[in-house]
């Protein structure tokens, strides 16, 4: 009766993946009773179990019969008889050595050799030392769906334990690992990343014996599913394949959308390496393998790379446009005063201007007006119809170019021959280097101090209108920005509703940002950045999202969401907190985890982690996802370029896999 239950059972999974376990185990005891054991995947017996760890016995001709057991492999705790029941079995990580009951007395026999000199041990003793413990983390286990018998389920604890008697430990083989590894990737737009590498050391590889054989080359498979609205976080240190992986995934993406578009993609390439080519390091870009669905956006046009113009509207974003321009003049800024005061001043943003007080309108709006004119003198063209466009003086007679100073100002400013008040750019220019002028002759006017008695300009002001007219005559003033003007235009903004059109139509967007200062490329990542987050969140208002999804990719991740941000109120922080809901997924990549802000690390799904070298780093990086817990010191010794740790949405535990090189 009880071989007619398990011919039942067997027939019952004998589509589910976890089928090859049964075919392993019976392998593995015809073997034993063939007397077989170096063909063998038996490793030992299980000294020890409890809900989160085991330690098991093991002896040197099993270890050397399955290839060797390394720290960090996985091996298979397996009742000793599954006949009567489904396929499973619980899944172990080593992470040490541990004693065995008789440690103390296998060193007093070590102790003992040596001190004779003796030259060979006789078969007993060989015996009792070939004997020793490993202690094991217990990942969990993986045993048929319930819902759909043809599949596999893993759990993340065990639904029981017995005595340690009643179970074997294995080393799993070539199929056995394949189910470990991608038995529970989600089946939906699957993308060859690499291959599985236990370890950094590939000696084994070389002796070319049939039990490494066996176990190598495991494809490690990921799927798109899972980064489609998660955040995706590339921790490591530089020049050890964190770009190439971003790569894979863009890659995998491209790939798996071929059919649907349904996945716009926009890169912010701070090197260039997503948009060129590289022949001197053998690197191919994303632009050129899949040059029909890519779009490249660059400041400076490179030969042999197609491009659109990217370029800042100096004038319509003064909060975020000035600090570029200080960037430019930060050299210049170190020898002049009146340029260094200039690069300091705080503009008000547009969009705050309408939510003022009068008072504090008047004087943001001359503010803006005050850098319109630096802009205008040094040369910057603009389209006059766009900024009157812009409306700062809504709801008043006075004209945008019009500075709104009293007639009396004004009429001593022109000796009495005021003209009509500013109704372009030259008028206001004009009329501004006036006041300038009046205001470095007549510090103490009483023109200059309003009816509440405060100062008509403050520091600010003053800042602008002594850069807008410089005091020295060595000074240049606003020439001194001419040769910026190459990354001004008039038409600046335009490329925004371009690259969402882009992004709606599932092609992926590369901002080519190469040769760009930090300041521009901030500028460039928070305002496109607010723009996707816009975009989305309208459609998702309007009930439009369908399954159309924009995926972003940030480097120099700790530029935008650093530690010390107790808020992160701005828009990467919409991110973490909104993105799934709007459809927007990230990955960002850095360095270190301990320079990203913790809210953000917090929301994060899936990671990929090469080698780290601050232990520090490998203790925040478990305190915040615990898997990590136990492979610290394997990041911190494996340094080779792209051997990564990765954890996804599908991989419930961490998988050391070698990543290959993109190509297509």
């Amino acid at each position: 009766m009880q071989q007619v239950n398990s011919f039942i059972a067997n027939t019952r999974f004998l589509h589910n993946p976890l089928a090859v376990l049964n075919t392993f185990l019976a392998n593995e005891k015809r073997m034993e009773a063939a007397g077989q054991v170096d063909n063998m995947r038996f490793v030992g017996y299980v000294l020890e179990l409890g809900y989160d760890t085991a330690t098991i016995i093991t002896s040197d001709p099993f270890k050397k019969a399955v290839g060797g057991i390394p720290r960090g492999s996985f091996l298979i705790m397996a009742p000793e008889t599954i006949d009567d029941l489904p396929p499973h079995f619980t899944l172990l990580r080593v992470t040490e050595t541990a004693p065995t009951p008789l440690s103390s007395q296998v060193q007093q026999t070590y102790f003992e050799l040596h001190k004779k000199s003796m030259p060979e041990l006789d078969i007993w003793t060989q015996s009792e030392l070939q004997w020793g413990a490993l202690r094991c983390t217990v990942l969990g286990m993986f045993y048929p769906s319930p819902d759909d018998t043809s599949k596999v389920d893993f759990a993340g604890d065990v639904n029981s334990i017995l005595s340690a008697h009643r179970y074997k430990v294995f080393a799993p083989d070539a199929d056995l690992l394949n189910v470990i590894v991608n038995g529970i990737v989600k089946p939906q737009d699957r993308f060859g990343l690499g291959v599985l590498r236990l370890t950094e050391c590939r000696l084994q590889r070389l002796l070319g014996t049939t039990a490494s054989v066996s176990a190598a080359d495991i494809p490690v498979i990921i799927s798109m599913s899972d980064f489609k609205a998660a955040r995706t976080a590339m921790f490591g240190k530089t020049r050890l394949g964190k770009s190439n992986v971003v790569k894979l995934i863009a890659q995998g993406m491209l790939e798996a959308t071929a059919a649907d578009s349904s996945v716009g993609q926009l890169i912010f390439d701070i090197n260039g390496e997503y948009a060129n080519d590289n022949p001197q390091d053998g690197n191919r870009s994303i632009r050129s393998a899949y040059e029909d669905r890519c779009r490249v956006y660059a400041l400076t046009e490179r030969p042999g790379t197609p491009s659109h113009p990217l370029r800042l509207n100096f004038y319509e974003q003064p909060d975020s446009c000035l600090p570029v321009l200080a960037s430019f003049l930060e050299a210049d800024a170190r020898n002049s005063d009146y340029i260094r005061s200039f690069t300091s001043v705080e503009m008000p943003a547009m969009g705050d201007i309408s939510g003022m007080a009068p008072g504090d309108k008047t004087r943001a709006v001359r503010k803006i007006q005050m850098y319109w004119a630096i802009l205008e003198e040094a040369g910057f063209r603009a389209d006059e119809t766009r900024l009157r466009g812009l409306k700062l003086r809504a709801g008043r007679n006075t004209h945008d170019f019009d500075p709104g100073f009293s007639q009396d100002l004004r009429d001593a400013v022109y000796a009495n021959n005021a003209p009509q008040s500013p109704i372009s750019l030259h008028g206001l220019a004009v009329e501004l280097k006036k006041v300038a002028e009046f205001m470095a002759a007549n510090k103490d006017s009483p023109l200059l101090v309003t009816g509440s008695g405060n100062p008509l300009f403050d520091a600010n002001d003053r800042a602008l209108l002594r850069f807008l007219v410089p005091s020295g005559s060595s000074s240049s003033g606003p020439i001194v920005l001419r040769r910026y003007i190459g990354y001004h235009s008039p038409a600046a903004g335009d490329f925004i509703s371009q690259i969402l059109e882009h992004l709606e139509h599932g092609l992926t967007v590369i901002l080519d940002l190469g040769n760009a200062t930090d300041q521009i490329r901030r500028y460039f990542a928070d305002m496109l950045s607010r723009e996707v987050f816009a975009h989305q969140e309208q459609k998702f208002v309007s009930n439009t999202l369908g399954a159309h999804y924009v995926q972003l990719y940030f480097e120099e991740a700790h530029n935008l969401f650093p530690v010390n941000d107790k808020e992160l109120t701005g828009v990467y922080a919409r991110f973490a907190k909104e993105g799934a809901k709007f459809h927007i997924g990230m990955v960002y990549s850095t360095q270190s985890p301990s320079t990203i802000n913790k809210e953000l690390l917090t929301q994060t799904e899936n990671f990929f982690v090469g080698h780290l070298s601050s232990i520090e780093e490998t203790k925040a990086l478990s305190r915040l996802q615990v898997q990590f817990a136990g492979v610290e010191d394997e990041i911190l010794r494996a340094k080779t370029p792209g051997y990564m740790r990765i954890i996804t949405q599908s991989h419930r535990f961490v998988v050391p896999v070698y990543a290959r090189k993109f190509e297509v």
